[in-house]
């Protein structure tokens, strides 16, 4: 049997190289040398005369064949096995050292490379191409063979149209392929003058550069710049910050500062703003016009120690009293007058009071009065002697247009009877229970509440009840449901003493499925005629009449030379 795994089985495989087979001559082409340098294609080679195949056993040959047969046919599901490229080889008796240093030359190499053609795209030109490098034994192609014009020199020519020649692995001073022709030009050599297709590479515009890549540093500023614009962003920032929070602050500091608005001298005397405290030395001056306005034989000596505790030491120690007759003050009152004190200025007034007497004669004085403490009012006296003056001026009240009221007097007679009599009765006693039957549910306080039993007995006088606007064109006049309508009613009463006194009172009725019921009480009816009750001679009774004393200073009268009021005049009109 023949050993088919066998270097001797193969037909032309496994043999060495440039070793003859069993038979036959040898398989491989003869080697060629590439004498020239640089792109110089390879001298033709001189055909060599036939040689005969040696012949072979016939059994010898069949075992031949057989064995190339199984070796080259893949088995039954398997694929064929492709070729693997060449293993790279490095000289022998090269160390990891040495081959690691050698790496390292070549990556600077290349970053030298880059960086010097970085440069040259800074100046502006294109980059320079760099020496074209030998290929590796293991990486170039096995060139074509082809027959040479006669014509053409061998070195630097390339073969005719449509014929390659024999051409290093491509690099940067790779040959470009000639527009038109297929074939491809020298690397080392000039161009022919008869190729007027090939031309050199264009330098590129000087407009064109370089992208850096997202988030990456600018190109041509180097870190130098980069830290720079990194530096002045953020101080631009910081500083825009400040001023944000120094505006803000400003804005806020002006907004949250107190301001009171000010007032000239015009204002505080319009409004009678003032630091004099003038209701105190108002209630002061009230109690020395009692004291004053009160007087007797029998309490002259008390009177005088009381008055000498509000006085000073030159104001008259009986405040005008020649020492007969009687009077009592019943009420005194500040009128709401203030005159400034020019000799002091900001601390002191002449104040107005009225006092009315026991026997109804009302009387206005004039009371000085020092106030020696601004801010706490303490240190008042009585700064001089009283002055009687008139009463304050009337004037007449105009009178009450109500051509435009329209009056319901059925239903005025109505609320007369039926309504008013039992509602202020309730009302008078404060009855609760009785007032429910006539208040709406939604009645104001002053008709829930009455008077508590103050007065009794009422006898239901005038009533008034006004039609609405929305109810006027019809006749008889006619209400909705809900409708309210304003009623002016008098009512004579007996007080605890049993004196009829009469009240006059404006109410709101309003109409409902069941009647009408009261919403609302409120006291008081205007006079629509107006005018004046007294003439002008009557307002100068009333009063006082001072008599002189020894000092000069004005004292109250006796009651004897007091005028009586007459009975036609209204307590507590003047």
């Amino acid at each position: 049997m023949t050993d088919h795994n066998s270097p001797a089985g193969a037909v032309g495989e496994g043999q060495p190289s440039g070793q003859p087979g069993p038979f036959g001559p040898s398989q491989q082409p003869p080697q060629h040398g590439w004498q020239g340098q640089g792109n110089q294609a390879p001298a033709p080679q001189q055909p060599s005369a036939p040689q005969q195949p040696q012949p072979l056993p016939s059994d010898a040959a069949r075992a031949q064949v057989a064995a190339a047969w199984v070796r080259s046919t893949p088995r039954a599901g398997q694929a064929a096995v492709p070729s693997l490229p060449p293993r790279e080889t490095r000289p022998q008796g090269e160390s990891k050292k040495e081959k690691r240093e050698r790496e390292r030359a070549a990556r600077k190499a290349a970053y030298e490379q880059k960086k010097a053609e970085k440069e040259q795209r800074k100046r502006g030109g294109a980059a320079r191409p760099t020496a074209a490098t030998a290929p590796s034994p293991s990486s170039a192609p096995t060139a074509q063979h082809a027959p040479v014009s006669q014509h053409a020199p061998v070195s630097q020519h390339a073969p005719a149209h449509g014929h390659q020649a024999a051409a290093p692995a491509p690099s940067a001073a790779s040959p470009a392929l000639a527009p038109g022709t297929g074939s491809t030009a020298p690397a080392g050599g000039g161009l022919h003058p008869g190729h007027s297709g090939h031309s050199a590479p264009k330098p590129l515009p000087a407009r064109d550069f370089d992208v850096p890549k997202p988030g990456g540093r600018i190109s041509g500023g180097g870190r130098r710049t980069h830290v720079a614009l990194r530096a002045t962003l953020l101080i631009t920032t910081c500083v825009f910050a400040l001023g944000s929070c120094g505006v803000m602050g400003l804005v806020i500091g002006k907004s949250s500062g107190t301001t009171t608005a000010g007032l000239d001298a015009s204002d505080a005397n319009r409004y009678r703003l003032t630091e004099f405290p003038t209701e105190q030395a108002a209630a002061f001056a009230e109690q020395y016009a009692q004291l004053c306005m009160t007087f007797s034989p029998d309490t002259s000596s008390a009177r005088r120690t009381d008055l000498a505790r509000y006085a000073s030491a030159g104001v008259d120690p009986d405040c005008g009293w020649s020492g007969e007759g009687t009077s009592k003050a019943v009420s005194v009152t500040w009128d709401g007058t203030a005159e400034k004190l020019p000799e002091y200025g900001d601390h002191g007034r002449y104040l107005g009071v009225q006092v009315r007497t026991e026997d109804g004669t009302l009387t206005t004085l004039t009371v000085p009065v020092y106030v020696q403490n601004l801010a706490t009012g303490e240190g008042m006296r009585v700064s001089g002697d009283v002055g009687q003056m008139p009463l304050p001026a009337a004037a007449d009240v105009p009178e009450v247009d109500q051509g435009d009221e329209v009056v319901d007097d059925t239903l005025s007679t109505q609320l007369q009877k039926e309504v008013l009599p039992g509602y202020f009765e309730a009302w008078g006693a404060s009855n609760a229970t009785a007032m429910a039957r006539f208040l709406t549910p939604d009645a104001t306080l002053t008709a829930t509440t009455g008077l508590a039993g103050r007065l009794t007995a009422p006898q239901i006088g005038t009533v008034v009840a006004l039609v609405p606007a929305s109810a006027q064109n019809s006749k008889p006049y006619t209400y909705d449901s809900g409708q309210a309508v304003q009623v002016r009613v008098a009512v004579e009463w007996t007080d605890s003493k049993g004196v009829a006194v009469r009240r006059a009172y404006r109410m709101t009725i309003v109409n409902t499925a069941q009647g009408w019921f009261v919403k609302d009480v409120r006291g008081g009816v205007l006079d629509a005629e107006g005018g004046r009750a007294d003439s002008d001679s009557d307002s100068a009774t009333g009063t006082a009449s001072p008599s002189a004393g020894a000092s000069g200073a004005p004292s109250p009268s006796a009651p004897a030379s007091a005028p009586v009021p007459s009975s036609t005049a209204k307590p507590g009109k003047s």
